[in-house]
């Protein structure tokens, strides 16, 4: 078996995830950056508008819904979220909150991990799309992504992110060993460096003065198209040579 059969062993899915390094933040920072980004989506697209996360009380589980963002009530869903053991919580390990899609509760979901600053594993944002039907067709497309990415860089200040298919992350980085995943679009911030000439059909765009985007093919990427697993493996070299991407210490 190929390298490149070896992902079609299951279905596909789709994400777009951003990461970031240790950083001590409270609940209710959080909270507000999580608000920010459920207004950004929303705006992204119709699919994107409609969130809530069901929660448990003496009356059983309960749809809390969260459009329009309110600040206190993602304050007390972060304060909810703290890793904790029994009674001992880990301030260190921060906030753990799983977020639900009112339009598309079984392709579209949002985690984010925030304000840790343990550094054992990374702060994160992360974003499950659909990957196929009438809704992976409007969403699953560089205008969109770039938008939702833009986002994620405006709330959380990312180092990086990247919105790919599972099996496109499995070729590109199998077993998970560099600090940064080449995706069908990539976002560095400007801390990891500058992005180098890249060849064509490759798009780069400046986020604000943020960092940089790039966009590997105006086309949906996919793993089935031998020229587009090339791009992809050709850029990852350019990156890694240029130092933006390494091998992980951790």
């Amino acid at each position: 078996m190929t390298t490149e059969s070896k992902p079609q062993a299951y279905p596909d899915s789709f994400f777009v995830g951003g990461y970031w390094g240790a950083r001590k933040e409270t609940p209710e920072a959080c909270a507000n950056r999580a608000a920010v980004l459920f207004e950004l989506l929303a705006a992204c697209d119709p699919l994107l508008a409609r969130w809530y996360k069901s929660i448990r009380s003496r009356k059983g589980t309960q749809k809390l819904s969260l459009m329009p963002p309110d600040v206190s009530v993602l304050t007390d869903l972060f304060r909810r979220g703290v890793n904790r053991e029994g009674r001992v919580v880990f301030e260190d390990l921060g906030f753990h909150v799983w977020f639900l899609n009112e339009s598309d509760p079984k392709g579209v979901d949002l985690r984010i991990r925030c304000g840790d600053f343990d550094g054992t594993s990374p702060n994160s944002c992360f974003l499950s799309l659909p990957f196929d039907g009438p809704n992976a067709e409007r969403v699953l497309t560089p205008s969109v992504l770039e938008s939702v990415m833009r986002g994620m860089v405006t709330a959380f200040e990312p180092d990086w992110i990247a919105a790919m298919s599972d099996h496109h992350r499995q070729l590109d980085d199998p077993d998970n060993k560099t600090n940064a995943w080449v995706g069908w679009l990539t976002y560095f911030s400007k801390q990891r460096g500058t992005v180098p000439p890249l060849p064509a059909p490759v798009r780069i765009e400046p986020v604000e003065d943020k960092g940089t985007l790039i966009v590997l093919t105006p086309e949906r990427f996919t793993v089935a198209n031998p020229e587009h697993v090339a791009l992809s493996r050709r850029v990852r070299e350019l990156l890694t040579r240029a130092g933006l991407i390494s091998p992980r210490t951790r």
